[in-house]
């Protein structure tokens, strides 16, 4: 998603974006070109744009975290430094062909495996019903993670008060001064005020309120503060729209 959004962005929202999967099996002078990967089978994922396509000087940090070239308030620079991660974790490769005027392309090298995915869900880690009525204040800054977690947790039955940035989450917090607000939903990093500086600030008036932190930075010191506190909790990026529907519930019982 983050690579897609990117390509949008670059093609200034006209343009021709292509996401291809192909298999591979890399030779020891392949793996040494591509970085500290192992010889062996990979699929790899690459995502195409005819954008306006990065400069050398912009390639070569384009995965640094909070490094970006979008103006102000239009973004974290976390996005592509998230993909980086995972990818990494995950023991593959990342990187970035690109002329200008030309477009993009990011390639992925994903480790490939024969084993089937474990199909077995636990029953007695899912709660018996994730739905609820309280109301939810969500704070977040990318539209499409916006619309998807407002969606799921309407769907669920819940009450949300939308908000794109920390300031603009304090002001509606404000407008429903008089009205219960039972947990705030917030990304950790966003333009104008982070969604710590926000918590504490609501939490200065709102003594009761529950939190669930999600970020796709996944900084120990800022996950470790959040499992530590009462009513507060975290939840890496990406997630699935059910994860996030247990994880609200079980914050707020």
């Amino acid at each position: 998603m983050n690579l897609a959004v990117n390509a949008k962005d670059a093609m200034y929202g006209s343009g021709k974006l292509i996401i291809e999967t192909h298999n591979v099996n890399l030779n020891r002078s392949q793996v040494k070109h591509l970085g500290d990967l192992t010889p062996g089978d990979y699929v790899v994922l690459s995502v195409t744009d005819s954008g306006e396509g990065v400069p050398e000087d912009v390639k070569s940090r384009i995965f640094e975290p909070f490094f970006t070239t979008k103006a102000i308030g239009k973004g974290t620079g976390l996005g592509l430094a998230t993909c980086y991660g995972f990818v990494k974790q995950s023991g593959g490769h990342i990187e970035v062909e690109s002329e200008i005027s030309k477009g993009a392309t990011f390639t992925v090298y994903l480790p490939k495996t024969n084993a089937l995915a474990d199909t077995t869900e636990d029953k007695d880690t899912v709660p018996p019903s994730v739905k609820g009525t309280e109301t939810v204040l969500l704070a977040e800054d990318e539209p499409l993670i916006l619309t998807m977690v407002s969606r799921t947790l309407r769907d669920q039955g819940y009450r949300v008060l939308e908000s794109t940035n920390g300031e603009e989450a304090l002001r509606v917090a404000q407008e429903h001064a008089s009205e219960r607000i039972d947990v705030l939903v917030t990304d950790i990093v966003m333009p104008r005020m982070g969604g710590l500086e926000l918590a504490e600030r609501i939490r200065s008036v709102r003594g009761g309120l529950k939190i669930v932190f999600t970020s796709g930075y996944t900084d120990k010191t800022v996950f470790n503060k959040g499992e530590q506190e009462p009513g507060v909790a975290f939840l890496p990026k990406p997630f699935l729209p059910e994860e996030l529907a247990i994880k609200v519930r079980s914050v707020l019982d």
